[in-house]
């Protein structure tokens, strides 16, 4: 059996759920529902920490500046000096 709950909103809060339900095209219980499962990290698919939902991209970027991992101080200064590329 589902599990009920009340929750008492801020005046603000409940206008924009409100507006939210009908821009959305869904009831209001069904937006909070969806915001906790984000918010608790317990959407399909979207279990662990953030890091690890993204750990298969760490790395797969190149940014063309050799060393700027153990360089990234002095490029961040030499950067500043010269303005954007």
């Amino acid at each position: 059996m589902p599990t009920r709950l009340t929750v008492h909103l801020p005046d603000d809060l409940g206008r924009t759920l409100k507006s939210a339900s009908r821009r959305m095209q869904r009831k209001p219980s069904e937006i909070v529902r969806l915001a906790l499962q984000e918010f608790l990290g317990t959407a399909a698919g979207r279990r662990g920490r953030p890091a690890d939902r993204v750990r298969h991209l760490i790395g797969s970027l190149e940014s063309g500046v050799p060393d700027l991992a153990r360089k990234h101080r002095a490029w961040v200064l030499e950067s500043l000096k010269h303005g954007p590329s």
